[in-house]
């Protein structure tokens, strides 16, 4: 467990894990993946009982800590408690995982890990959707399990054979959208290693281009909000790190927060042009229909909630008919805002907000302040701090629009950078 070979492969092995579960389950079922998760969560017991002197409970983030409590507790009023239990047993193994990587790891450890997580992912979905364009030539559907006879939704399918018929591709993780987040997040390391000089600048470039490539493939309109976001905070990042005076920084501060309200404006004025730019149909794409039902039932107990379950559970009620889209019964609510006000109340809400934002503002600083190793010696900046950050900034651009912050890679992405940015790791 001390070796390195051992350590970085094991971080690997996490990060694909929670960033592509579905080709786990889709290819050993999940009675396979659950094997691989519980080993996941055993080893990472096992490193923070290593690092024990490194870390202690007290020095978690409090607000980690308290919505993982919460959501725990909620099983003593929730409407499944079953469900609830098994969610809160779930969510504390994500995030174990998270806490092991963001107190064993470095960010350069990390970045690494990430690296080559990514790149296995993306590799192995750019090859399937070509053996399934070139030699299956139908769509796929997951392995290990079994579908009545007829048409089938095309959301059950693991791969719909579009590759070569221009379509959104889905990857081994069966899904245009979290494919294209993957991408999204594979672009940033990727950008982040070449600025960093840790790998070939020639399959560095060959990466990221890839990365940029399978965004396009997936044409998915939330990630490119994303790419918007991001674009504009690693620019003003940039500029406030040119910045030599408070005055200087102040004008930037200003300048952003004109050029922020002004985009508000613009998509307030002009939402439904941009919507259809990006091909997305009024409703975003059956979201609003799905946001509205979630609410209902967030009113019913609005400040407590039904009790958490991350992922809706669709063999208890009232997950097993609450909203049927496309044929298929949803898994959450699109929306990690509403699905947590649902799930666990306004005080779940206040509390996971709390998590975000604190998260945020730390890696926030982490990217702007300038790293000293003496109060009179300040230290150049580095690319590698601007890690923590552009995750955040992609994760909740995505929340917006999906619930992965609740769950698997999100919620491990999250309590790093929660964990690693209170800790002022700045390497």
């Amino acid at each position: 467990m001390d070796g390195a070979r051992f350590r970085m492969g094991f971080a690997i092995l996490t990060l694909f894990t929670v960033l592509a579960g579905d080709a786990w389950r889709y290819t050993l079922s999940w009675w396979g993946y659950s094997v691989i998760a519980i080993a996941i969560a055993t080893v990472s017991v096992l490193i923070l009982i290593r690092e024990r002197d490194r870390w202690r409970f007290g020095g978690l983030p409090l607000p980690l800590v308290l919505f993982v409590a919460f959501a725990a507790l909620s099983t003593a009023w929730s409407f499944y408690p079953g469900s609830t239990a098994l969610a809160a047993l779930t969510t504390l193994m994500t995030v174990t995982a998270g806490t092991a990587l963001g107190v064993a790891y470095s960010w350069a450890q990390l970045l690494k890990a990430l690296g080559w997580a990514l790149r296995f992912i993306l590799g192995l979905s750019l090859l399937f959707e070509f053996v399934v364009g070139a030699f299956i030539r139908q769509p796929v559907l997951p392995l290990w399990v079994d579908y009545p006879d007829g048409d089938l939704p095309k959301l059950l399918y693991w791969s719909r054979d579009l590759l070569f018929d221009g379509g959104k591709i889905q990857g081994i993780v069966g899904n245009s959208s979290l494919l294209a987040m993957i991408a999204l997040l594979a672009a940033i390391v990727f950008g982040i290693q070449l600025a960093c000089r840790s790998v070939n600048k020639y399959w560095g470039w060959v990466w990221l281009i890839t990365a940029t490539i399978v965004i396009g493939m997936t044409r998915s309109p939330t990630i490119y909000a994303a790419l918007a976001a991001i674009a504009f905070v690693l620019f003003v990042v940039l500029l406030l790190r040119k910045s030599r005076t408070p005055g200087q920084r102040t004008a930037v501060y200003a300048s952003a927060v004109i050029a922020l309200g002004a985009g508000v404006a613009v998509i307030i004025a002009f939402g439904q042009q941009l919507l259809e730019a990006v091909g997305k149909s009024p409703d975003l794409t059956g979201r609003l229909g799905i946001w509205e039902t979630v609410i209902g039932m967030a009113e019913e107990r609005p400040w407590v909630g039904w009790g958490w379950v991350s992922f809706w559970t669709p063999w208890v009620e009232p997950f097993d008919d609450l909203v049927f889209h496309a044929g298929v019964v949803q898994l959450h609510a699109h929306n990690a805002w509403l699905d947590v006000w649902m799930q666990l109340g306004i005080v779940g809400l206040v509390l996971f907000g709390i998590l975000v934002l604190t998260a945020l503002v730390k890696a926030w600083q982490h990217a702007v302040d300038r790293p000293q190793q003496l109060p009179d010696a300040p230290q150049p900046y580095t690319a590698i701090t601007l890690l923590p950050l552009l995750i955040m900034v992609a994760l909740i651009v995505q929340s917006l629009a999906e619930s992965r912050l609740l769950i698997e890679y999100g919620l491990v992405l999250l309590t790093v950078v929660a964990v690693k940015t209170k800790r002022r790791e700045l390497t």
